[in-house]
């Protein structure tokens, strides 16, 4: 079941120029010369420049979307390069927006691109986002999920949605008319810390690509008006067995945002909606009840020869990446091996950023542990802070 998108009456031309470039589309009856004017007279706003928007981006630029709206506010990383193909070895450290709005025009030099070099929030979602005809979504966290999906239900534009984790992907349309949004299918977000982000549990670099361009592929089927859009159906991606699996999706008339008596008519505080506090200050030092270190302090405790039981809650193979000579318990083996641990003794805990190390000083402090604390930042704050011999991942 196609749906159609509000598109100018009158549709651009196309230049004899675009006419070469485009020529397979318009061989396509389904696209035709009709199709890619509507192509042309689009504008779709990708949200993330990363992983999933890197291929987004490509290739609806190449399939000559007329208007690209491209938010993102970080900075290209070595660590990106993996899977984020928009960006090369010589634009780290650049603004992901500049070099992805280079690499687009190269590719195409007929488009149009909008930057926002800004975080999208509840402050400006709205005034972005109704601006373009379709939304892209290509971010990373709960908080803006749920931001990106309130403001396509309430400006009325459809959601080409997809996430990625690991091995495994998710792509859907949502917020469509008759159609659900996300909070259909998620109602309420995990607990903070429950999901690993990619940077702490890893995804595989083509997986994003497949994601990616499953979006890109909605999209361009939604401007044209052709084909079943992923609209009520999530698709489920296994990259590693390489099945694809399909959920069909229902409308939830209770849902709060898209249902018939909508609660949520504005945006709201997506950090507090998802329980995400903001980080203490190291003057503080205290987290949910468990005592920060940090990684220069804890070195000096170390020079001084205190004696310190070093806990590191990474994986076995994270822990062949780098290690800092922490005695190794997972966390997900901790509770059954916490008889290996003294608690008289003075236990720091580490991970590789801090997240799963303090849910491991939470649950020894509920076990008993008394003299616990939480490296902050973890080995990566290690190798910035303290030795930078120690290999980053």
């Amino acid at each position: 079941m196609a749906t159609t998108l509000e598109l100018p009456a009158t549709l651009p031309d196309l230049s004899n120029e675009e006419i070469a470039r485009y020529s397979r589309h318009l061989l396509l009856p389904e696209v035709g010369m009709e199709g890619q004017k509507k192509l042309k007279a689009a504008k779709v706003l990708c949200v993330g420049t990363g992983g999933l928007g890197s291929p987004l981006a490509l290739y609806l630029a190449a399939a000559g979307i007329g208007t690209l709206g491209l938010v993102d506010f970080d900075v290209v990383d070595t660590s990106n390069l993996q899977r984020q193909i928009i960006h090369t070895t010589n634009d780290v450290g650049r603004p992901k927006i500049d070099s992805a709005e280079e690499k687009l025009k190269a590719l195409n030099p007929f488009i149009n691109i909008v930057k926002y070099e800004t975080m999208l929030t509840s402050a400006n979602a709205l005034e972005i986002i109704r601006e373009f005809d379709v939304i892209a979504d290509g971010t990373d966290n709960f908080q803006t999920r749920y931001l990106v999906n309130d403001a396509c239900v309430l400006t009325g534009k459809p959601n080409a949605y997809g996430s990625i984790f690991r091995f495994e992907g998710q792509a859907s349309v949502f917020a469509t008319k008759d159609g659900p949004c996300y909070r259909c299918l998620y109602p309420e977000p995990p607990p903070p810390g429950l999901v690993p982000s990619c940077a702490e549990g890893g995804v595989l670099g083509i997986l994003p690509g497949l994601v990616g361009v499953i979006q890109a592929t909605e999209a361009i089927k939604l401007i044209l008006g052709q084909g079943e859009p992923l609209i009520g159906r999530l698709l489920l991606v296994d990259a590693l067995n390489m099945h694809f699996r399909e959920l069909k999706l229902r409308k939830n008339p209770d849902c709060p945002v898209c249902g018939t008596n909508p609660t949520v008519t504005e945006l709201i505080d997506y950090d507090q909606f998802c329980g995400i506090v903001p980080p203490a200050p190291m003057e503080s030092a205290m987290n949910n009840g468990i005592p920060q270190i940090s990684v220069t302090d804890f070195k000096k405790k170390q020079d001084a020869g205190e004696d310190i039981f070093l806990l590191d809650v990474r994986e076995p193979h994270e822990y062949q990446i780098a290690n800092i000579g922490g005695h190794l318990i997972p966390l997900g083996d901790l509770p059954a091996r916490v008889n290996e641990l003294d608690s008289s003794r003075e236990i720091v805990v580490h991970c590789k950023m801090g997240g799963r190390s303090q849910q491991a000083a939470e649950f020894l402090q509920q076990a008993g542990f008394r003299k616990i604390q939480n490296l902050a930042g973890g080995i990566q704050a290690w190798s910035e802070q303290v030795d930078p011999t120690i290999p980053k991942y």
